[in-house]
C-alpha cells in the first residue's frame, strides 16, 4: 500500500511508502552511525540510552560525541561497505550525499535498516518524533515533516503529562511511599518525574510551598492530607507527617509525599525516608529543583561568578546564632569568602546579619532579599549587610524568602550599587 506524493517542479503524482511503525529492541546489537557531525551527534545518545552497541565511522567527530569515546566505537576514517557487516540498524548522517547514497546501498544488499538523513525516500527507515511519558514511548511520523512530527509528539507528551490524555497504565501504582520535591513553587519547575508521581498517587500528602496549582489536577478519587506548617501558625509535627505516610502505605495506597524544592535540603525527607525504611515501606525519591539555587537564579543572580565567588553555603536561619541548638558556627561563615544563601532565615536575619559583622564581614556586603520566589507576587529588595534588619522592616518582608549574601549580588545588580 502507498500514498502520492506531488513533485514540486512537475506536478505529477508518483507513489510514496507507507511506513510500517515497530519497536526496535537494539540492546547488545551493532548500530552503525556513518558521520560524526551535528545530527549524529543528536542520534546518537537515544541509541546508547537503548544499549545498542554503537560504532561511529567518520574522519571528523564533534567534540560532543569525542567525549562519548569511552560508551562507543570510534572509527576515525571514511566509511567503507565492510563497517556494515554484522550491523543491525544504520544511520548514513553525513553532509554528503554520495556518501550516504553508498551507505544506504550497503545497507540494503545486507538487509539491515538504513536511516538517510538527506533523503528519507532514499533509506529504508524513518526516524520518528520520539517522546516518553512514563513507560510509553510515543513515536510519531508526519509524512517526513520533522518539525510537524516533533510538535505533535510535544503535544501528545504534554496532554499525558497534564493529564488531558490518560495513560494510567503506563504509571507505577504500587503500594509504597514516592518523595517528591516539586520544586521552588511555580508549576512548570515541576520536573516530569514529580508530574508523574502525581498522576500515580492514591494519596498526596502537600506542603504549603509545594506547587499548589498541580494540586488541581489531582483525580477526584485522590485523598489530599494537608500537612502545611505555618510561621508563627498551626504546623503539622514531624512525627504526625511520618505516621501518615507510612500509615497508608501499609493500607495498600500509593503516597506521594509532596513538597516545596527538593526534599533532601532542609526538607526533613530523609527523616521519612528512614520512617519508612524502619517500617518496611518501599520508598522511593524525586529530587526537585532547590530554592537556594533556582530562585537566585530566575530572577538573574548567580551564586558563583568567575573571579567574584568560587563557593557557596546553604544555610537554614530558622535558629539564630548563639541559640543552644544552633549547628552553625557563624564566626567560620563569617570568614568565607563567597556566597551565602540563608533559607527559612527571615525572622533572624537581624541576628544573622549581625553575627556576620562581629565575625568580619563588611556593612557594605550586598544582600537580596528574594520574598516569594517564582510565584507571580514574587518581588527582590536589594540592601547591605548593615542595612538589612531595616529594610525588612522598611519593605514589610514575610517569609517565604530566599537571602542572598555576597559580592554576586552586586554582579547581577551594579547600578544599585555604583558598580556599574
Amino acid at each position: 500500500m502507498s500514498r502520492t506524493r506531488t513533485d514540486e517542479a512537475s506536478g505529477e503524482a508518483h507513489p510514496e511508502p507507507l511506513p510500517y511503525l515497530a519497536g526496535l529492541v537494539l540492546e547488545a546489537r551493532k548500530v552503525v552511525v556513518v558521520g560524526g557531525g551535528h545530527v549524529a551527534q543528536r542520534r546518537v545518545p537515544a541509541l546508547l540510552a537503548t544499549g545498542a552497541d554503537v560504532t561511529v565511522v567518520s574522519p571528523e567527530v564533534t567534540p560532543a560525541i569525542e567525549g562519548l569515546g569511552g560508551e562507543l566505537t570510534l572509527v576515525l576514517r571514511e566509511f567503507t561497505e565492510t563497517d556494515l557487516d554484522g550491523a543491525w540498524y544504520v544511520v548514513a548522517a553525513t553532509d554528503d550525499a554520495a556518501v550516504n547514497a553508498r551507505v544506504a546501498a550497503a545497507a540494503e544488499s545486507r538487509h539491515t535498516f538504513c536511516v538517510r538523513s538527506d533523503d528519507a525516500l532514499g533509506g529504508t527507515a524513518w526516524t520518528p518524533a520520539v517522546g516518553h511519558h512514563g513507560s510509553v514511548t510515543i513515536g510519531v511520523l508526519g509524512n517526513r515533516e520533522p518539525r510537524r512530527s516533533a510538535s505533535l509528539r510535544d503535544d501528545i507528551v504534554t496532554a499525558l503529562r497534564d493529564g488531558q490524555l490518560t495513560a494510567s497504565e503506563a504509571l507505577d501504582r504500587s503500594p509504597g511511599v514516592v518523595l517528591v520535591g516539586g520544586g521552588p513553587g511555580e508549576p512548570e519547575l515541576a520536573t516530569v518525574a514529580a508530574r508523574h508521581a502525581l498522576a500515580s498517587a492514591d494519596v498526596v500528602v502537600a506542603d504549603r510551598l509545594a506547587p499548589r496549582e498541580l494540586l488541581d489536577e489531582l483525580g477526584p478519587d485522590v485523598e489530599l492530607i494537608d500537612v502545611a506548617k505555618l510561621p508563627r501558625g498551626r504546623s503539622a509535627s514531624q512525627d504526625h507527617i511520618n505516621a501518615v505516610i507510612v500509615d497508608r502505605a501499609r493500607a495498600g495506597k500509593r503516597v506521594v509525599r509532596f513538597k516545596g524544592g527538593d526534599n533532601f535540603v532542609f526538607g526533613r525527607g530523609y527523616e521519612e525516608l528512614l520512617a519508612c525504611a524502619a517500617a518496611d515501606v518501599p520508598v522511593t525519591v524525586v529530587p526537585g529543583l532547590t530554592s537556594a539555587i533556582a530562585v537566585p537564579a530566575r530572577v538573574g543572580i548567580p551564586v558563583t561568578h568567575r573571579g567574584v565567588a568560587h563557593e557557596f553555603t546553604v544555610i537554614s536561619g530558622h535558629i539564630p546564632p548563639g541559640h543552644p541548638d544552633s549547628l552553625v558556627a557563624w564566626e567560620s561563615v563569617a570568614g568565607l569568602r563567597g556566597t551565602l544563601v540563608l533559607l527559612m532565615a527571615v525572622d533572624n536575619a537581624p541576628a544573622i546579619a549581625t553575627a556576620l559583622l562581629e565575625g568580619g564581614r563588611s556593612a557594605a556586603t550586598p544582600v537580596a532579599v528574594i520574598v516569594d520566589g517564582t510565584m507571580p507576587t514574587e518581588r527582590t529588595v536589594l540592601s547591605t549587610l548593615g542595612a538589612l534588619a531595616e529594610d525588612l522592616v522598611a519593605h514589610r518582608v514575610v517569609p517565604p524568602a530566599i537571602i542572598v549574601i555576597g559580592e554576586v549580588v552586586a554582579v547581577a545588580r551594579p547600578a544599585h550599587y555604583g558598580r556599574g
